[in-house]
């Protein structure tokens, strides 16, 4: 099967409410439209705490934390937002892949162990958790939201971050395993290379080809 046209917006540093503002946009255009082409925004934010629908407080180890907090509508518990981390924000239709929840995160999951994999890092999964671990080290989170089987939120991949911020929280409600980064494992890599690793094995999971638009482009305020 020939692979689906969609469309990759790598935007920068955006501050968080405006990269949730994005999200919504696109999903109500393809609630309005389900023939619309999924879209992948590749981004990072300045330092930021978000809490998924239901979050334990139990989970947040120092108050005030440093950093804005947002309570937002995805699954999961509290995480945190910094440069030097590749965030990615998938909105795609389900019913055009595969409208299975369970499915979509192991696809993301995977596409996070083929980015690592390629850059000769051993990740995996834990059983009954999310993410992607290397070493019992945790360097992605992911968390979703779907309405009508359309996506927002997705994954965080902590490339080069400062981690202090994770101090201050237990990172989506799991104290057994510490927060590290790529850093960690094979220093010097670019957030950008990254991303564009991100792209070519995004594509190759969900059968996507993409073409790069600018948020502009995307008709997004």
């Amino acid at each position: 099967m020939p692979p689906l046209p969609a469309l990759l917006c790598c935007a920068g540093q955006v501050p968080y409410p405006l990269a949730l503002q994005w999200q919504m946009e696109l999903v109500q255009q393809r609630l309005a439209n389900p023939d619309l082409p999924d879209v992948l925004l590749l981004l990072e934010h300045p330092p930021v705490y978000t809490l998924g629908r239901g979050a334990s407080p139990a989970y947040l180890r120092s108050l005030p934390l440093p950093f804005p907090v947002h309570t937002i509508g995805r699954g999961g518990e509290v995480t945190h937002h910094c440069p030097g981390q590749v965030v990615g924000y998938p909105i795609l239709n389900l019913q055009r892949h595969k409208p299975d929840l369970h499915w979509y995160l192991r696809q993301l999951e995977q596409v996070l162990i083929n980015v690592l994999f390629s850059y000769g890092i051993a990740a995996d999964r834990k059983p009954g958790l999310t993410g992607v671990w290397v070493k019992n080290t945790k360097v992605a989170a992911l968390g979703i939201q779907v309405k009508r089987w359309i996506t927002c939120h997705g994954f965080a991949l902590n490339v080069c971050p400062d981690l202090t911020g994770f101090e201050a929280i237990v990172p989506c409600g799991i104290a057994d395993y510490p927060v590290g980064s790529l850093a960690q494992f094979k220093p010097g890599l670019s957030k950008d290379d990254v991303q564009e690793r991100i792209r070519e094995y995004f594509g190759q999971e969900f059968n996507l080809q993409f073409h790069s638009q600018t948020y502009f482009e995307l008709g997004l305020s």
